[in-house]
């Protein structure tokens, strides 16, 4: 099993910035690929970015260019920049961590983008 445990998150003004962070632990081995999924009220929940322990990495094209996926393989960690913040990026974000046939999701935060 693994765990994830994610810190960051608020409310944050339209055009400002937030960092999102991830940390798994348990069978760490396991993961091959971590990253950051989001839901928006009446809305499917959607990757917005993913990277391997190879540091290969994608980004939906809302946020591409704007934010910036990062992982501490030694920490296990996964950390999630973003900049210029619009309304609609308001959701609750999850982390996520796959490997082995298996996928693990955190608990979830809440980024609020509002004035």
């Amino acid at each position: 099993q693994v765990q994830l445990v994610e810190s960051g998150g608020g409310l944050v003004q339209p055009g400002g910035s937030l960092r999102l962070s991830c940390t798994a632990s348990g069978i760490i081995f396991s993961i091959y690929a971590m990253g950051w999924y989001r839901q928006a009220p009446g809305k499917q929940r959607e990757l917005v970015a993913r990277i391997t322990r190879m540091g290969i990495t994608n980004y939906a094209d809302s946020v591409k260019g704007r934010s910036s996926i990062s992982m501490d393989n030694a920490k296990n960690t996964v950390s999630l920049q973003m900049n210029s913040l619009k309304p609609e990026d308001t959701a609750v974000y999850y982390c996520n961590a796959g490997g082995m046939g298996r996928e693990y999701w955190g608990q979830g935060t809440q980024v609020t983008v509002s004035s």
